[in-house]
């Protein structure tokens, strides 16, 4: 996918035709809003659209219902938003697995986020952080580096799945590391750290959600945050280049897209009703006790923002030679 062609296509998406924008219900919303989570309960997306939705069933008189719809790291969601009807009743959380990571490494993808989808707006961003069970004999990053390549077949990697940031966090660690380690995906962030606590895995990368709670109470150990400053919420925890690895940061980011198509209108409302959610103090102050900032653009901002990855990763794919099919 060239980036040319996706930034055509999400200029598409972001502008409806003028038909149907004369076609959209003037008094939008009067029924509940379907919000797709595409990813499992207790993942990173399933908590921040839970707070989003809660908001926004608030601020537009309506109940905005999440639903999850995990599988093929977050395609098979994202396949339901882009096929769902265009008329602001089914829209969905989007992130960089199922947008700018897999329709660059799979050669076959059941919908075209440059054609299929129109940005809506970024929720907010976050860290993903680099953890091992405590029965792991490391307590820092070059530690762990040279377990591994001590220990070849000792060590797997969890992840929310094929694709998805951490998945790609992972990635990058092994390119600048100069090491291999087995990839186990999961549907979600939960299971990926539940088989983790469990000792099934031993290292997990994660977003900060999901984990803060057992890093506090010693039941994963964190050794590092792959972003370019400290997270408040883990302060004694080094920046991946301080633990020695600078070049491998990678950092998630959260937002909400429609079908392509979708009147105008209704994404302008969207995306001023989102807007309003995250700079409430009260979401910021929940976004900031689990380690994400909260974050708004203008929809071709975050078309822009979309497109730009998807260019980077494709770049950076080429180089790692990754392959997903």
């Amino acid at each position: 996918m060239t980036i040319s062609r996706l930034l055509a296509g999400l200029a598409l998406g972001a502008t409806a035709t003028f038909a149907a924008a004369q076609t959209a219900a003037p008094s939008y919303p009067d029924r509940p809003i379907r919000l797709i989570a595409t990813y499992g309960p207790g993942s990173s997306i399933d908590i921040i659209a839970r707070l989003v939705a809660k908001s926004l069933s608030e601020q537009m008189g309506q109940p905005v219902i999440v639903e999850n719809k995990p599988g093929a790291g977050g395609d098979l969601g994202t396949d339901i938003i882009a096929k769902s009807p265009k008329d602001g009743y089914t829209i969905g959380f989007a992130s960089a697995g199922p947008i700018t990571v897999n329709p660059n490494v799979r050669k076959r993808m059941p919908y075209d986020p440059a054609k299929d989808l129109a940005p809506v707006a970024l929720v907010a961003t976050g860290p993903n952080v680099i953890l091992v069970n405590p029965s792991l004999p490391v307590n820092t990053l070059q530690e762990l580096i040279g377990y591994i390549k001590a220990n070849p077949d000792k060590v797997s990697y969890a992840s929310a799945g094929m694709g998805t940031s951490n998945h790609i966090a992972g990635e990058l660690f092994q390119h600048y590391s100069h090491t291999k380690i087995l990839h186990v995906p999961y549907k979600g962030n939960s299971d990926a750290v539940t088989d983790t606590l469990g000792g099934r895995t031993q290292m997990v990368i994660s977003g900060l959600p999901p984990i803060l709670s057992f890093v506090k109470s010693g039941r994963l150990r964190a050794l590092a945050v792959a972003d370019v400053k400290r997270s408040p919420m883990l302060p004694d925890v080094p920046t991946i280049a301080e633990a020695g690895l600078p070049g491998a940061e990678s950092v998630a980011w959260y937002g909400i897209v429609a079908p392509a198509g979708t009147p105008v209108e209704i994404l302008d409302r969207l995306n001023a009703e989102i807007a309003k959610a995250v700079h409430d103090p009260d979401v910021q102050q929940k976004f900031a006790t689990l380690g994400i900032a909260a974050a708004s653009d203008s929809r071709q901002e975050f078309g822009k923002r979309m497109a730009d990855e998807s260019a980077r990763f494709k770049e950076l794919f080429s180089q790692i030679d990754l392959v997903m099919d």
